[in-house]
């Protein structure tokens, strides 16, 4: 497994490699210590992997992440760094990153990442895992509330009918309105919410307090 190390202190670089080589299937074919000799290096050797930093001097580690993975998809990138900002996490997975770890989890976990990039795997150590799974569930509602906001005042009586398990025919008799309006309605709806059928729709609304859940017998 050839391996390419991108950080801009050669202290760490050393380090880096001792742990690496010493694992009898990884073989460390080049170091970098900024973004565009990272290029280079990836280009030159075609590494199975880059263990990049995110802070290098000039060009940062994500965007020599976004460029690899742009020009280089055969070469997966685990950012290995001391910086454990959620936007920064979510933003090297944006960029292409097969990995994350933090260098004060120790050096077993950058190796499981290593290998699990090397196997076209995503591979985060349990800290920046938890993490990651926060940020995106609190970015996933705020899209949901963002597309909630998007509905009309009749749209979103429209949804609560249907949430409450109404049919179109029940709907258009409460609201005034013909069938096919109803259906053009709930279509709209599921449009805007991203949702697949009135079975989705349901749980949104319960999710959202729109509708307290039913009872079951």
């Amino acid at each position: 497994m050839r391996i390419l190390i991108v950080d801009d202190h050669e202290v760490v670089r050393l380090g880096l490699r001792i742990l690496l080589e010493d694992q009898p299937e990884m073989e460390v074919v080049a170091e970098a210590g900024d973004a565009n000799e990272a290029l280079r290096e990836v280009e030159r050797h075609h590494p199975h992997v880059a263990v990049v930093d995110i802070r290098l001097p000039g060009r940062s580690g994500l965007d020599a992440c976004k460029e690899i993975h742009r020009r280089f998809p055969a070469t997966r990138v685990v950012i290995l760094t001391s910086a454990a900002d959620d936007d920064f996490i979510v933003e090297a997975l944006r960029a292409g990153a097969s990995g994350y770890v933090l260098k004060q989890v120790g050096g077993e976990e950058l190796v499981r990442a290593v290998q699990a990039a090397a196997r076209g795997e995503t591979a985060l150590d349990p800290q920046t895992a938890a993490r990651v799974v926060t940020r995106l569930r609190d970015l996933e509602t705020r899209a949901e509330a963002d597309s909630l906001r998007a509905l009309s005042p009749r749209e979103k009586d429209v949804l609560v009918l249907v949430a409450g398990g109404k049919s179109n025919k029940e709907i258009g008799a409460a609201l005034n309105l013909s069938e096919i309006t109803v259906r053009n309605y709930v279509s709209n709806v599921l449009d805007k919410l991203g949702l697949a059928n009135r079975v989705e729709l349901a749980t949104f609304a319960v999710t959202h307090h729109l509708i307290e859940p039913r009872s079951r017998e």
